[in-house]
């Protein structure tokens, strides 16, 4: 095997240096990027992506390069450096961001807070303040944010699913007419659109995802991915296996939720300051 240098916590530019290795390790025992794909199991485009530096990929793959380079615990170590880096977030979800305008379908299932594509910009505001934007930088995430929903107002706009943890509603705005502006917004979206938003109220119980903040995008090509995200991080899941199991996560939680219809009814009374009763 080739000598390499120590990994350290000094790396300049941890992401480059995963990729490098990525790259020497693939050329030194000369296979391609499709034979890789076949022994391992992820797509081609995924490796490439990771080579090139466009991703880093999740733990599971990075392991399974371990084992088939025979280099225990290198590769995870150089990721786990790279995931570090203060930057990887923001690069994590600028892709994302750029898959979401391509995906032909969309859904989601909401922990604490309204998804992006629903909020108004006095919500938008509200939340993004409290991660201590403030003035230009604090506007331009606003107009980020709210530029976001014109891929539901196209002509062709793709099906996007909400799935609303019923603790999102109970979560109100410290500016009340605001949060009346909100739910209003909610109810704004016709049943039959291509808009479908759903509530998992509390009488559900436990509940698969319970702490998962998560999206999904099926792609032009008929792949989908995963996107999951905490105040402190995203993740882009990409690994089919992966993306299944969370997609059959996603599906219970859908049978547990309140019916469109419901889900209105539910968000009106909310609106109207009445007792909400739910069955499930």
């Amino acid at each position: 095997m080739p000598n390499r240098r120590a990994v350290t916590g000094r790396s300049r530019e941890p992401r480059r240096r995963f990729a490098q290795e990525l790259r020497q390790l693939r050329s030194s025992h000369k296979v391609t990027l499709r034979q890789l794909s076949d022994r391992l199991g992820w797509d081609y485009s995924l490796f490439a992506k990771m080579e090139k530096g466009e991703t880093l990929g999740g733990p599971e793959v990075v392991e399974a390069l371990d084992a088939f380079y025979g280099t225990p615990g290198l590769l995870l170590a150089l990721w786990e450096l790279a995931l570090s880096d203060k930057t990887q977030f923001k690069e994590q979800y600028r892709r994302y961001m750029q898959l979401e305008s391509e995906a032909v379908s969309l859904w989601h299932y909401a922990v604490s807070v309204l998804p992006g594509l629903l909020q108004t910009r006095e919500y938008a505001r509200e939340l993004l303040s409290l991660g201590g934007l403030i003035g230009t930088e604090l506007e331009a995430q606003i107009e980020a944010r709210l530029s976001r929903r014109t891929i539901l107002d196209d002509p062709d706009a793709p099906p996007f699913r909400a799935i609303l943890s019923e603790a999102v509603l109970r979560s109100p705005m410290a500016d009340a007419m605001g949060w009346q502006a909100q739910l209003s917004h909610l109810l704004e979206f016709e049943p039959q659109g291509n808009v479908t938003i759903q509530v998992l109220p509390f009488s559900a119980g436990l509940y698969r995802l319970v702490s998962t903040d998560i999206w999904f995008l099926r792609l032009p090509q008929g792949a989908t991915i995963a996107y999951a995200e905490n105040a402190a991080r995203g993740e882009l899941i990409e690994h089919s296996a992966t993306v299944e199991s969370l997609q059959r996560s996603y599906d219970a939680v859908r049978d547990q939720a309140l019916s469109p219809g419901e889900s209105r009814k539910f968000i009106q009374c909310l609106l109207e300051e009445t007792p909400c009763t739910t069955s499930t």
